[in-house]
Formats: C-alpha cells, sequence, structure tokens
C-alpha cells in the first residue's frame, strides 16, 4: 500500500500540481485519502485526451466504471496502483459518485458544445463537485449541498483557465464566449463559493482537507468577474509567490 500511495502522489504531482500542493498542505492521515481520489480523477480526466480514437477513450472510461462497480459491490477487486488503494478508502456511495464523474467526462471525448446551461452546470457539478464531495464524505461529515457550491466553483475557475487550451484543441467550452456571459457566470461561481464559505460549519474538522485546493478559486473567479478578458489571454493564473502564501494562510487558519 505504501508504494501504492507513493504512486498516488508521485502521478497527481506530475498532472495535477495544484491539487498535488492542496494535499501536501493537509494532515499526513488526510492524504492516504486524498491522493487515490486526486490520482482517480488524474487517470480519468486524460483518458479521452490520449487517443483521436473515440471509441478507445469510451473503452478506457469504462475499464474505470468497472473498476468501481468493483469497489462498490465489495467483491474483488482489481490490482493496479490507483484502482487498489482506491479501494481502501471508497464506500458504494463514494463509488456511485465518481462513476458520475466518469459519465459526465464523456464530453470530452467528442467535439459537441454543451446543449444548454443545465448541461454546462451539471458537468462542473458532476465533475468537480463529486471529486470533492467524495474526498470530503471519505474524510469526515459534510453536507452535499454546501461541498457542491464550493466544487462548483472551483471547477469553473479551473475550466476558465482552461479555456486556451481547449480551444486549441478544438473544443466549444463555453455556450456563450461574450465578455458579459463570462462575467455572470464568474459571478455566479463567486455566490456559490460565499455561500458555501457562509455554511463551513457544516464541514467536519477531518472533512476540511478535501476543501484545501479552494485557496485560488476566489481570486481566479474575480479576475475572470473584473475582465473577462483575461479568460481568452489566459490570465486568470495568480502570481506562484502570492499563490503560495495564500495557500499557506488558508492552510494556518483552517478557513477554506
Amino acid at each position: 500500500m505504501h508504494d501504492d500511495l507513493t504512486a498516488c502522489a508521485d502521478l497527481v504531482r506530475r498532472a495535477d500540481p495544484d491539487r498535488f500542493l492542496a494535499a501536501m498542505a493537509a494532515p499526513v492521515a488526510a492524504r492516504r485519502v486524498l491522493f487515490p481520489i486526486y490520482a482517480f480523477n488524474v487517470e480519468v480526466a486524460r483518458a479521452p485526451w490520449v487517443t483521436q480514437e473515440p471509441m478507445i477513450a469510451e473503452m478506457r472510461l469504462q475499464w474505470w466504471r468497472d473498476a468501481l462497480d468493483e469497489i462498490g459491490s465489495g467483491g474483488k477487486v482489481r490490482r493496479h496502483e490507483v484502482v487498489t488503494p482506491l479501494a481502501d478508502v471508497l464506500d458504494n456511495d463514494g463509488a456511485a459518485l465518481l462513476d458520475q464523474l466518469i459519465v459526465a467526462r464523456r464530453w470530452d471525448i467528442y467535439k459537441d458544445p454543451f446543449e444548454d446551461d443545465a448541461h454546462f452546470i451539471d458537468h462542473m457539478e458532476k465533475t468537480a463537485g463529486n471529486l470533492m464531495l467524495t474526498a470530503a464524505r471519505a474524510l469526515g461529515d459534510a453536507d452535499t449541498q454546501v461541498v457542491q457550491n464550493a466544487g462548483y466553483a472551483h471547477g469553473l475557475a479551473n475550466w476558465l483557465r482552461a479555456i486556451p487550451e481547449l480551444e486549441k484543441a478544438k473544443r466549444i467550452p463555453l455556450l456563450d464566449g461574450r465578455p458579459d456571459a463570462i462575467r455572470a457566470l464568474a459571478a455566479d461561481g463567486l455566490e456559490r463559493l460565499k455561500n458555501a464559505r457562509r455554511e463551513r460549519s457544516q464541514i467536519s474538522k477531518n472533512a476540511h482537507a478535501a476543501m484545501i485546493p479552494l485557496w485560488q478559486t476566489r481570486a481566479v473567479l474575480q479576475r475572470a468577474h473584473q475582465n473577462p478578458h483575461n479568460v481568452a489571454e489566459g490570465c486568470l493564473t495568480p502570481a506562484p509567490f502570492r499563490s503560495r502564501l495564500s495557500l499557506m494562510a488558508r492552510t494556518l487558519s483552517g478557513r477554506w
């Protein structure tokens, strides 16, 4: 298990450095929960992008759905450096949440736009929202709506940061890319984050570690809201030094 956790941590470090820093800022005991969940997310998030063949991408995602089905059913679980430690921290409900995440990730395989606002919101909630909720539930008691609001805001911030790369890959990441529409999206994310923080008492102390990835969310959404052109220009990410200070401050205060 130690080798598997090390492999999960290294995978997250290389592919998702922000969540790696957040996990390293968490208590040591929480890392054995966070790293397998975050490593799972890395594997699933990149599955649609490692091939140009939709059928192969679908098969890759199905492999992970099958693994989650094994975990959720409580039967024998396949040996894998991510699946094995993941099975140690997930219950049936956690496996179901991550299965919904995989289904939502099928959008990444194809080049069709989102159907409507509801489809876009659902994608944010099922991906970033379910990931944060799974981590929080695995660590301690956490109110579902509070975590989902925070997870949506976090997912939206990361999505807006990724717009240039998504467009370069010939995806259509936004239903409406005009400045006013982007400003409205950012405002909605900021409101959800504000609501979640207002109810932070509904997140147990043990589950706080799952909320650490939020440390840049407000700053990113504010930049998008103040100047929507920052999205297309890829200018949403805070300066590294300031970002690290923010992470340190929020970790010490416990006020995500």
